[in-house]
């Protein structure tokens, strides 16, 4: 079974520049620290204030180390601070979710 950690949003919509390149480090930085990034979705039509990001973890013990590794990540500190600082992100939430095989991944 896998777990993903779905990350729900709310973002300055006056911002969207500074939320995609704090994404886009996530890119590096998440891999790196253990997770499996799946990806970062910026608001494009209707509601333009919410992003996604969602990260997958072979169970949630792997994900608590993961934290553990990502806080001890300078590049990740780094870009914590940065979204702390700049306030590009108003609210954050976080769902863990289930897949549910023979949906994942399915061709058209």
């Amino acid at each position: 079974m896998t777990v993903t950690c779905f990350i729900r949003y709310q973002i300055d919509p006056f911002q969207r520049e500074a939320f995609r390149a704090y994404a886009e480090a996530w890119g590096r930085i998440i891999p790196r620290c253990g997770g499996r990034l799946l990806g970062y979705f910026l608001p494009h039509e209707g509601t333009n204030d919410i992003a996604w990001g969602l990260i997958s973890f072979a169970s949630l013990a792997d994900y608590e180390a993961y934290r553990a590794r990502l806080k001890a990540d300078p590049e990740g500190r780094a870009n914590f601070l940065t979204a702390q600082r700049e306030r590009f992100i108003l609210r954050e939430e976080r769902s863990f979710t289930e897949g549910v095989p023979g949906t994942l991944g399915s061709a058209a």
